[in-house]
């Protein structure tokens, strides 16, 4: 009889080490990029920006941890979606399309585009794009906007942001469409490029973080965190300081 109680209580303390952690003590997998700041890139090997440290101060208020990794925008959410990465953070606009892949959480901010060029470009807004090579990014809301809105471009397709701006800086393409607060900072950082937004336009399109479908319970975990961040100013206080110029959204001041 001792025998077989000692042999029970063996195999639960073997199931309990097997199954007993839960998603607070698990280290998250983090899907994001390194070369899209201010909202989304790596500095001294720390991913940072607006959407990661956002991510990070959600994910303290529900005591959660991660890791992140950097990956190609096009490839993100497939990978959301395989299950590579628990969660994608790269300022993904949720359009319905993108819907039938990952869900995504609660609005934590709205898309704003632009249109940028270099300096004494005949381009002055979206007509002047017609018949001309426009850069942008594979499968993001700048691609899609393009090719609606102007059909008559030609809509040169780059995997990441570093060689989309590459390319403009060396003439490849006429002009690039992205996000505003990236193409601002291409100007302040590529001073020699002598580049420009020739025109910036605010979307009703929302921005979430992503996660593979189903997960009901991580979603939670990152809405009521983001509650917890918006109403006590640490999303105000984080968009000041990356997005200083970007407008903040009714029912984000905290």
């Amino acid at each position: 009889m001792k025998k077989l109680i000692v042999t029970a209580l063996a195999a639960v303390l073997t199931l309990t080490a097997c199954g007993g952690s839960d998603s607070a003590s698990s280290t998250l997998r983090v899907g994001t990029l390194s070369d899209a700041p201010p909202n989304i890139y790596l500095k001294d090997g720390n991913y940072t920006g607006f959407d990661n440290e956002l991510l990070k101060a959600v994910a303290a208020k529900q005591n959660l941890k991660l890791e992140f990794a950097a990956t190609d925008f096009s490839a993100l959410l497939g990978q959301v979606a395989s299950g590579r990465f628990d969660i994608a953070s790269s300022a993904i606009a949720q359009t319905d399309e993108r819907k039938k892949t990952v869900d995504f959480s609660a609005a934590y901010d709205f898309e704003t585009m632009s249109i940028q060029a270099k300096q004494g470009t005949p381009v002055t807004d979206e007509k002047g794009l017609a018949g001309k090579r426009v850069a942008v990014i594979q499968a993001t809301v700048g691609d899609h906007w393009l090719t609606s809105t102007v059909p008559a471009a030609q809509a040169v397709r780059f995997p990441d942001y570093a060689a989309a701006l590459t390319a403009l800086k060396s003439g490849a393409v006429d002009a690039y469409i992205l996000d505003q607060s990236i193409a601002e900072k291409n100007v302040t950082d590529n001073p020699d490029a002598k580049l420009v937004v020739v025109k910036s336009f605010v979307t009703d399109v929302p921005h979430g973080f992503a996660v593979k479908k189903g997960n009901a319970e991580l979603l939670g975990k990152i809405n009521d965190g983001l509650k917890q961040v918006i109403s006590d100013g640490t999303w105000l206080k984080l968009h000041q300081q990356f997005l200083p110029t970007a407008p903040v959204p009714a029912g984000f001041q905290g």
